[in-house]
Formats: C-alpha cells, structure tokens, sequence
C-alpha cells in the first residue's frame, strides 16, 4: 500500500462526531439543527432524508454521520431566490460544480426558465400550475410524459403522484430504483412472489451468520454497522464478499460506545473478508452451493425444498455441470476460501444475506441475487427467526415509492384495485423505466419531465446521451429542495418548483401534518417535521402534486385523447377533490387504505411508537410465484461478465500495440449519498480533498507504467461506437483485485452506454464498465463535473 494515502485502523469512533459537528456548523442553522438531531427517528421526531435502514426505537441518539450530514444539508440558512438566479445565467451555472450548486443553499421561490435570456426568473405558483396543466393537456398522447420520482418522496407524496399520473393516462413512472435495487426486485418477486426482503431488523439479533455482499454500509448505511457490531460482539460470524476492502467492514468503532469513541478500541466485524472479481459473485456463491451438493448433503433442508420449492432437480444438475476452474476464473477466489464460507454457511442454524449495489449494477445482476437466493432456498434459510434475504435499500423510501404505486408495470391486481374503487379504466400498457424514458425524450417521442425530487441528470447513466435528452424536453418541472445538474438541462420552457424537506414543518389547512415512509425491512412509520420552513413560497411535495393535478384535470378537454382517455377516467379524475387532500393527509392514507393491501387502519396505526409492519408473504411460506413454490433458478454461469464486449476484446484507436482492459465499478465517497457531495473527503480510503480518482492494484498500475498521483484518462468501450471519454484521473494504489478499478460516481457516469443495462432489470451496468487507461496530456474538467 502506497504511503501517500492514509487510511484510518477503524471506522467510527471520533471522527465521525468531528464529522458531524462540522457539518452541522456549516449549515448556519446550528442550533436548530442540534435540535432537529435529537428528533431524527425519533417516534415523535421525522425520519432520516439519508438511507432507508430500519430503526431500533432505542436511545436518544438514532442518527449516523451521514443521516447527520443529509440534515444539516437540508435544513440550512442559505436560500437560493430571484436574486441569485438574475446574478447567474443557465449557461454560468452549469460551469460549477455539482458540490458548488448544491451549498448555494435551498430553493426559495418558484422559477420558470427564460429561454431569451438565459436565465430562471420568477413565477406565481398559480401560473406555474397553468403552465402545467397547459402543456400536458395539449399533448397528443399521454404518453408523452415522464413522471419521474425520488426515493425521498413520502407515501402521500408518491400514491397522489401516481395516482395523477395513471389516471391523466399513462404508466410512465421512471424512477430512481430503476438505477440502483431494480435487480433485486425482479429476482425477489420471480424466485419468492414479492420484490421486499423477509427479514426485520429484529432477526440480526437472532442470527449465527450474516453474509454481506456487494455494500459499503460504513459509507452508504451506517446504522446498519450498530446492528453488524452488536451481532459480531454476540459471537455471529460475518462473512463479507465485497471487491474492495473497506474499513468499516473490517474494524468498527461505535460513537455511542465511550471505549470505542475515546481508545484505539474497536470490534472486528467480518470473520472472513473476501475480494471477488467485479461480476464474479455469482460464481462464488455457486461454488459454495456446489460444496454442500456434493460434499454436505446432510446440510440440505431436503424438507424445506420438497414442501416448498419448485425447480430442485434442474439446480441440482446445473450446479453439478459447473467447473470449480470456471468458478475460481471467474470470481477470483480460491477454492479452499469457497468452500470455508460454504462451511460457515452450510453449518449454521440462521444466515441473513444481505447485499446493495455491488450485486444489482452488472449484466446478469438478476441471476447473480437468485443465486444468492438459491443457496437459502437450499439451506432452508427463509421464514425462521435469524434468517433470510435483505436487500438493504437507498434511500430513505424507495420502497415505499415502489409499493405505493410507482411502477411502469403494474400488476393487473394492483391496478384493478383502483379501478374497483374509482370507477374507472387505467391504463394497463408498459410505461417508460429511466432509460426507457430518456431515450422516449432523445428521440422527442416525449415531451415533458416532471421530477418528483432527485437529480436525473446527475444520477442516469451516459451523461452526453442524458444531458441531451433531458434538454429536448419542451417542458422541464423540477420539484426540488436544492438547485442541481437537473435544473441546467433547458433549452425551452421549464420550471423550478421549491419543496419542503423531511425536517420542515408541514402545516396545512386541518393543522400539522405528518407523512409516511417504508424502511427496508417493511415497517411504516411516521415522520414529522420540526423546523419553520426555510420560504412561505416553499410548499410540500403533496401540495404540488394535488395542484398540478387540480390545474389539469379541471382544464381538459378530454376529447382531446380521443381512444385514450375513457370517459370512466375523466369521471373520476374530476371527482377527485384535489385540495382536499391537500389540506388533510389523513385522506390520502384513507385512499390508500382502500386501493393497496395492507394498509388496514392506516391512520390508527401510525400512531403506534414505532409504525407498524407490512408482512412478507414469503416469510410466512406463502409463495406468489406462477408455480406457487419457492422457485430455484436453474441458470448457468454467464460465459463472460463484461456488459459490452467479448472478454478479449481490445482498443486501438491512436495506440500502436492493444491496451489491455480492465473493469470499473462506480462508487460513492464517504461524503457524499447518491449524487449528493458533502465534501471532497473520502476519509475511510484515505482520500482528502478531491474527488478525481482512480483506485487501481500497484501490480495492474505497473504493468500499465503508471505511478502513484499520475493522470489518466479512461475511455469505456461499447459496441455502438460512441466515445465515451473522461480525463485527469490522479492514480491511487489501492487493495482491489487485478483486472478491477474503481473510480467515483456520478464523474464517471459518462463511461456507462445508455444500452448497457442488467438482463430483466434494466439497470445500468455501472459497477461493470470495460475501459482502458492512458496516461493524460494534460488534467482536463469532467463533463459530470463541471
């Protein structure tokens, strides 16, 4: 390890507080913000606007270094308005940085873009939603519009969303887990009947063996290292497979331990770390089922599979036909490191596996979690108390988005509740997914964006390809906290309409309102904020969406989509009473209540200290599958992991020899959730103060003849022949395998092919990109970045 980076023995301790009161200094909101920590995830308080881990109710201190950093980064004294935006043309802005853009502070009035001028100028509310409702109802198709949605969209927020959006005529729902946990949705729903995980966070307590893969918690859900202490401190052994080595699953220091905080004192967390080749979990996981087929047959819950799985027989012999050469090649691990998991796996009463984006960004990212799935279908390790699948989520509702309702293919059965119930026809068609919708608005086949929260630009893949699509828009609506990449793609007409966060107060015409969310192991609870609203011209995200859709449908001729819009759908769109659920939330979650199962009592059981639980079909054995089983998935290994080109494939271009290619996984920063930059730092890799790196192992570094701190260039190699080209990459030794190179999100963004996407799941295959490395003339600005 070279000695120019630093990184620390442990994670936590110390500096995350430091950390935490710096961040909360910066936000000029200081005391209120000391406050607002206290009430974060608290039963009266508002849930985190970070990641979606579960809550233990246990303590006064519920929050982490990064749910410190998302507060502090919201609720903050500096405002964005009509001054700035005359001072800053569109074409000034977008030279910043995306760190820049974002510490301006929070939006503070709506804006609507000036294409004369180039620049944003103030907009009443009111014709704000005129202009809406004026160009959606004009369009010929209702298909010409992307509904787009964050994860930080609350319940209420989404279920108005799509409820406007379906009954205005379409299904196009992009959204931002089409990006992220896609995978792990259509794996979870083709191998059990339902895309959510079967644990609660209770069954960390109970377990013998947590497997951890593809995930960084330290950086990206740092709560969830408490419960990984707790349950390594109780005697479970933890067995990570992760292509880096990260600290935190190594060592870990909780700051609410005051050893831990104030000694060189810490507590081991993985009992075995091991570092597969990017895209070769899938073949370590079948060497360890491949282990226990012909090896432990007494470890195989043969009643588990005889009573509740389909498919056996065909794993079985799938399994049986795969080389251990096949397997070691191509994850990178020993055979004898396999089968020691296998052991620990196979030899244990309840095993929790658990994983993030390090398995659901590849090609075959699906098969890659059915695998995973596999080996507890084979085990019987689903539906005990200690055991089963977790998929550990971003942010802080995707998965309550996605039950709500945002979804471009809803099931029949979903969508004929609300038919049921409104007295009405949606639309069944397929909508648009993120790259769907990109490319629907690249070719102008779409018209109009509307973004419910998050940074599309930013966050989507290929930015050239992005960044164009997003400016063909003709009208371009931006719900938002914060001025982002998003808000500078314009050429047209658009809007920047400034929102409530999580910590604000929401106060409607019935009083205070609280909002819901759905953490990652199925519990609703809810969330209200505390703190005055940074402008009175901010509304909540429910108040925008009920007036987008009163402005709408009370302004339609509905004619207009002729074959289209059925009259049944005019009917009850316009019976809706928009405001009124506007001014009282409790009727949304009425609504819910009588369209979504599961909701039984919504508004009476919020009130429980800590919400209340969903249930997990499969957890109670209940399998909603086509063969109603538990089905295994007989796949075979994937001859190659790289997305784009063949595994010998070479670049020539200006080079007199090939140059050899190597695979890069974006990542996050420790300072940084989703495109969201807190700082330059990456305190855990030892990174401090830049964000234009390239992780990459010193032997690949000198076989390339590159040196520590030397500039590359990385240019990504797809089969449609696009350039696709980044510079100025400042080369860092570090433990990853050879052939992997790792580098931060969103700056290499603009290496990911809008065609290079994961089997079933559309996701794009950003922890798999196939570049070569060339030393840089010169240091030259991202396009990503500037």
């Amino acid at each position: 390890m070279s000695n120019h980076i630093e990184k620390p023995s442990k994670a936590g301790g110390f500096p995350s507080i430091q950390a935490t009161l710096s961040h909360v200094l910066r936000s000029q909101r200081t005391k209120q913000n000391l406050k607002n920590l206290l009430r974060v995830n608290q039963t009266d308080g508002f849930d985190c606007p970070g990641c979606a881990w579960g809550d233990n109710k246990h303590g006064a201190f519920q929050f982490c270094e990064n749910g410190a950093k998302a507060v502090a980064w919201e609720s903050t004294g500096k405002g964005v308005g009509s001054e700035f935006f005359a001072q800053h043309s569109v074409r000034q802005l977008a030279k910043q940085t995306d760190y820049w853009l974002e510490y301006q502070g929070r939006l503070t009035e709506p804006m609507r873009y000036n294409a004369a001028t180039d620049h944003y100028e103030p907009v009443s509310w009111t014709d704000a939603f005129s202009i809406i409702a004026d160009k959606l109802n004009s369009l010929s198709s209702p298909n010409r519009v992307e509904f787009y949605t964050s994860g930080r969209a609350s319940n209420e927020a989404s279920y108005l969303y799509q409820l406007f959006g379906r009954l205005y005529g379409t299904n196009n729902f992009p959204d931002c887990s089409n990006m992220c946990h896609e995978a792990s949705g259509v794996a979870l729903t083709k191998a059990i009947g339902i895309g959510k995980g079967t644990v609660v966070l209770n069954d960390f307590d109970a377990a013998e063996a947590i497997f951890v893969f593809g995930q960084n918690p330290g950086t990206n859900h740092p709560r969830m290292m408490n419960a990984l202490r707790k349950a390594a401190k109780h005697g479970c052994k933890i067995v990570t497979f992760n292509n880096l080595k990260e600290v935190a699953l190594e060592k870990f220091a909780s700051p609410q331990s005051p050893i831990e905080l104030l000694t060189p004192a810490s507590t081991t967390i993985s009992h075995q770390y091991l570092t597969p080749k990017l895209g070769g979990d899938m073949a370590a996981v079948r060497g360890m089922a491949k282990y226990i087929i012909e090896q432990r047959q007494d470890k195989i819950d043969h009643g588990f599979i005889e009573q509740h799985s389909a498919f056996f027989n065909e794993y079985q012999q799938s399994v049986k036909r795969t080389s251990w050469q096949q397997i070691e090649q191509q994850s990178g691990l020993t055979r004898a490191d396999i089968i020691k998991a296998a052991i620990l796996f196979s030899g244990s009463k309840s095993v929790i596996s658990c994983w993030a984006m390090g398995l659901t960004q590849h090609k075959h990212s699906v098969d890659i979690i059915r695998e995973v799935i596999n080996l507890h279908l084979l085990c019987g390790q689903i539906g005990k108390p200690g055991a089963g699948l977790c998929p550990v989520r971003g942010h802080s509702n995707v998965q309550g988005n996605r039950t709500m309702g945002i979804n471009e293919k809803p099931s029949n059965e979903f969508i004929a509740h609300f038919d049921n119930f409104f007295d009405t026809r949606l639309p069944r068609q397929a909508g648009h997914n993120v790259v769907e919708a990109l490319k629907a608005l690249q070719t102008k086949d779409s018209k109009v964006l509307i973004c419910l929260g998050g940074n599309l630009a930013a966050a989507a893949p290929d930015t050239d390809f992005t960044y164009q699509a997003i400016r063909n828009a003709e009208l371009n609506v931006q719900i938002s906290t914060k001025l982002n990449r998003s808000h500078l793609q314009v050429t047209q007409d658009a809007l920047i309409l400034p929102c409530l966060g999580r910590t604000e107060l929401d106060v409607q015409r019935s009083g205070v309102q609280k909002i819901t969310v759905e953490d990652t192991f199925s519990m609703v609870h809810a969330s209200t904020g505390m703190t005055e609203p940074v402008s009175e011209l901010c509304l909540s995200e429910i108040d925008i969406v009920a007036q987008m859709a009163n402005a709408t449908f009370h302004h339609r001729d509905y004619h207009h989509f002729a074959g289209v819009q059925q009259a049944e759908t005019q009917s009850a769109a316009t019976k809706i009473d928009w405001l009124a659920l506007r001014d009282d939330y409790g009727l949304i979650r009425q609504l819910i209540q009588n369209t979504i199962n599961g909701f039984e009592y919504y508004n009476q059981r919020i009130e429980q200290p800590a919400g209340f639980y969903l249930g997990n079909s499969a957890a109670r054995f209940v399998w909603n599958t086509q063969t109603k089983r538990a089905e295994f998935n007989p796949s075979n290994l994937p001859d190659s992991v790289i997305a784009d080109c063949s595994s010998d494939a070479q670049l020539h271009g200006s080079q007199s020899t090939p140059q050899p290619i190597l695979l890069l996984q974006s990542l996050r920063s420790h300072d940084q959730y989703n495109t969201t930059i807190y700082g330059m730092d990456d305190r855990y890799r030892g990174i401090k103060g830049k964000r234009n790196v390239l992780f990459i192992n010193p032997q690949d570094a000198q076989n390339l003849n590159l040196v520590e701190a030397q500039l590359v260039d990385l240019q990504s190699i797809a089969n449609d022949n696009v350039v696709r080209k980044v510079s100025g990459f400042s080369v860092v030794l570090y433990d990853i395998p050879q052939g992997n190179i790792a580098a931060y999100y969103p700056e290499t963004n603009p290496l990911v092919s809008i065609n290079s996407v994961g089997v079933d799941s559309y996701t794009p295959t950003s922890k798999s990109i196939p570049v070569v490395i060339t030393p840089s003339t010169k240091p030259v600005i991202n396009v990503a970045q500037v």
